[in-house]
């Protein structure tokens, strides 16, 4: 039994699962504001960038403006050193230096202010405010705004802004703004986004965006994308290419979601995707992989199209230290076959706190082989609430044995949100004949939208002779995806004679790559006589390993052509056809009259030896067939006493020509007795002219033996 836990790939199986937790790593002081975009970029670890539509963005949580010095009115929208030492009013300009040089520069701006400089005054007002020295700072910066000076302006909204006075703050920042301070535009246009006055805040940020401004174009953006106006890719491109971490980050999830789909589950629950369960005839969610998927879950999306794109904003704010952009250029990487670079990206993910990088970090090492160092990771995502990895952890103590511990870290994931948890103590609990507490299980996750749930849930109820319990459990799972569910409604509606309705759902299972349903497809359009549509589904059940389609297969091919004669002499072995090639394909799978067809045409060839091998493996797996012709085989090289044993086995299990082969070789030996007794079996077995040519052997035997 396979648990959920293993997975094929990233992109197939999304099984990352996707946890609202909605806390501050570290949220600035508001007297810096968001004062570099670089670097204020601190808060990833909350979702709600990812909720579109609101108004506290992670790159400006906890405060609205950014204080300014006043050593310039030029452009705020640079982010680099270089540029902020020419610009003052960048964020960058304010940092503070902890050096004998600061100390005797504040020194100097405080003599200079003390002597009415205004530029000194919004200096030294800027300083104080960073420090926290509210007092301090009001009155050089209202000092400095009576001398019109505009960064003193916006400062002083930033100080009151702090204080609480919210609306004095807006005026200032209008002040500043009207006056051409990009940062008093921004926060202007988020103090209208908080008060829900859209326009202005649109009016204003978009001010502060055409400026240049970082945090400028990333909140407008943010007002856009909650809007669903296109125009929000430009601005968050804007902001990204000025280094903003959160903007690149953001533009990189827009670019992925734009060229991959978002499948939903027809139980309206995102992301259960289809998992291999089993048919009605197996176990119940046999090899079963974790398929739960979040909107913000890594996924590297097509190959083509702007993915490329994406993966270097992933890149660009993971190398900026961006958690969550690491998580996903990880899978990128992992799904484009470079485990060693995505892991690198996960274990920086992972070390910065993000579960999810470590579940998947966990999977890879699994992957590797190393599943000690897996299990450790997949510890520490699950203790800080991944479901995923607890399933991980289950599915690992499940397969030592240690049903406890696994059932343990099921009930972990579950607790967690994760309706797979409820499904794999399903399937422990069914590994350990557990059936009601099975059936409990399953049915708590299939009302929550697990369709695979649904799928074993319903093999439960039909094993228990509960056909009709079992049928809507069936159609809810194969509606919502599950390709199981639709081959086992294929195999309900047959049973019942309603082939048509069997049909349809084969055909459907069959068309999401079911083996089995393309395979019984195929057959009935064979049925039917439409040959070269059965021949479709024939290959696709055959390339996807079934014997008995590869057989069927060789036999539609086998009825286009004419019989191979042996070789003349001196001419060479003619080479295999395409039909020969499927029945070996099926005969080396154990397939029993793919082996005596093998057999057959070897034998046609003049290849004694390969007939004589595929003859015997098909009579010593049963087959009567095989063992008939392997006596012929026998008996044609001298081998009598060999062959009637191997005619001995087909006769026994019904092989009429071998009975009246064994007749015949009594007879020659002079076992009359012997020989009538097998002509009343060839008799008995037919078919009818086997039947004829027994019973004038047995008269000539009884004429023999009354003379």
């Amino acid at each position: 039994m396979v648990f959920m836990g293993d997975r094929a790939t990233l992109l197939e199986t999304g099984r990352f699962v996707q946890r609202r937790v909605h806390r501050s790593d570290s949220v600035m002081n508001a007297a810096f504001g968001v004062a570099a975009a670089e670097n204020s970029e601190t808060t990833e670890a909350t979702d709600i960038t990812e909720i579109i539509g609101t108004t506290e963005t992670a790159e400006t949580v906890g405060c609205a403006a950014t204080v300014e010095s006043t050593e310039s009115a030029g452009s705020t929208g640079s982010a680099g050193a270089v540029e902020a030492a020419e610009n003052p009013e960048t964020p960058e300009s304010l940092e503070t230096r902890e050096s004998p040089e600061s100390a005797e520069s504040e020194a100097r701006h405080r003599r200079a202010a003390d002597a009415g400089d205004t530029t000194s005054m919004s200096v030294l007002g800027a300083l104080l405010l960073r420090r926290g020295d509210l007092d301090g700072a009001e009155s050089y910066l209202r000092a400095a705004t009576a001398d019109g000076d505009r960064a003193a302006a916006n400062n002083l909204g930033v100080l009151l802004h702090q204080r609480g006075y919210t609306d004095d703050a807006a005026g200032w920042w209008r002040i500043a703004a009207v006056a051409g301070s990009a940062a008093a535009a921004h926060a202007l246009g988020r103090h209208y986004r908080e008060r829900g006055d859209e326009p202005g805040a649109e009016y204003w940020l978009r001010q502060s965006a055409e400026q240049g401004h970082a945090l400028g174009a990333y909140a407008l953006a943010d007002l856009l994308e909650h809007r669903s106006d296109v125009g929000a890719e430009r601005w968050l491109r804007a902001a990204a290419e000025q280094g903003h971490r959160e903007a690149a980050y953001r533009l990189a999830r827009m670019l992925d979601r734009n060229t991959a789909d978002d499948p939903h589950d027809a139980f309206g629950r995102p992301g259960l995707g289809p998992g291999p369960g089993a048919g009605v005839a197996g176990r119940p969610g046999a090899a079963a992989r974790s398929a739960v998927r979040s909107d913000d879950g890594p996924m590297a999306g097509p190959a083509t199209g702007r993915v490329g794109e994406a993966e270097q904003w992933y890149r660009q704010a993971a190398a900026r230290g961006h958690r969550r952009a690491a998580l996903h250029l990880g899978a990128i990487l992992e799904q484009r076959g470079e485990p060693k670079e995505a892991g690198r990206w996960y274990l920086i993910s992972a070390k910065a706190g993000e579960a999810r990088a470590a579940c998947a970090l966990g999977f890879l090492l699994r992957d590797a082989g190393d599943e000690e160092s897996a299990a450790v990771w997949w510890l520490r995502a699950a203790q800080d609430g991944d479901g995923n990895a607890a399933n991980a952890l289950g599915a690992l103590h499940a397969a030592r044995g240690e049903q406890q511990t696994a059932e343990r870290w099921y009930r972990a994931a579950m607790d967690a949100g994760d309706v797979n948890g409820a499904y794999n103590l399903g399937l422990l609990c069914a590994a350990q004949d557990r059936t009601p507490q099975a059936e409990q299980w399953y049915r708590r996750a299939a009302y929550a939208g697990h369709r695979e749930a649904a799928n074993a849930l319903a093999v439960l109820l039909l094993q228990a002779g509960d056909a009709t319990g079992a049928e809507p459990w069936f159609s809810k799972a194969a509606e919502a995806g599950s390709v199981d569910a639709a081959f086992n409604l294929g195999i309900l509606y047959a049973g019942r004679d309603e082939d048509r309705t069997a049909l349809v759902w084969y055909e459907r299972a069959a068309a999401a790559g079911h083996t089995e349903a393309a395979l019984q497809v195929g057959m009935a359009l064979l049925h039917r006589g439409e040959e070269h549509a059965a021949e479709r589904h024939l290959r696709c059940a055959a390339g996807g390993g079934s014997a008995e389609a590869a057989f069927r297969l060789a036999g539609v091919l086998d009825s286009r052509q004419p019989p191979p004669g042996p070789p003349a002499l001196g001419e060479p072995m003619p080479e295999k056809t395409e039909c020969e090639e499927w029945y070996e394909r099926a005969a080396e799978q154990g397939h029993r009259r793919a082996q005596v067809r093998v057999g057959m045409l070897a034998a046609a060839r003049g290849d004694v030896d390969s007939a004589a091998r595929w003859y015997r493996e098909a009579a010593e797996s049963g087959s009567r067939n095989g063992a008939f012709n392997l006596g012929l085989l026998l008996a044609r090289e001298g081998s009598e006493r060999e062959a009637a044993l191997w005619w001995s086995r087909a006769a026994n299990d019904g092989h009429g020509r071998a009975a009246l082969r064994l007749a015949l070789l009594a007879a020659r030996r002079g076992e009359l007795t012997e020989g009538q007794r097998w002509c009343a079996r060839a008799v008995e077995l037919g078919p009818a002219e086997v039947a004829e040519r027994a019973a004038r052997l047995r008269e000539a035997l009884h004429q023999e033996l009354t003379a």
